[in-house]
């Protein structure tokens, strides 16, 4: 699975998550930056990115249209990068566990981890 980190998390994080999300990228490192959320599903869709990100839009534009793509919230208060990277390395494979059932679009990803 390859994740797009939106702009409401670190560019820095993508060498860190190669690894475990190989070709994993954030929205400014392919020119969307400042686009709008629809502009990111698009492109998230059209390459097959799992969007991450801390913003609610992206829940409602899940739950209104449906995956692809998938979308992974976080939703713990703002963190360090490490403690982001932590937690998605930490629930990987629950992650993609959770991302193979059909009719999970969005994924919450917290302190307690994984809830659908």
């Amino acid at each position: 699975m390859k994740l797009l980190l939106d702009e409401n998390l670190s560019r820095r994080l993508v060498p860190f998550l190669q690894n475990e999300f190989p070709g994993s990228t954030q929205v400014t490192l392919v020119g969307l930056e400042q686009a709008d959320d629809r502009t990111v599903w698009h492109y998230a869709k059209e390459y097959g990115y799992v969007i991450v990100t801390r913003d609610a839009d992206f829940e409602e534009l899940s739950s209104i249209h449906g995956a692809p793509p998938h979308v992974i919230w976080i939703r713990t208060p703002n963190q360090e990068k490490a403690a982001v990277l932590k937690l998605l390395l930490k629930h990987q494979t629950v992650l993609d566990e959770a991302l193979l059932q059909t009719d999970v679009a969005c994924i919450e990803l917290g302190p307690q981890g994984v809830d659908q």
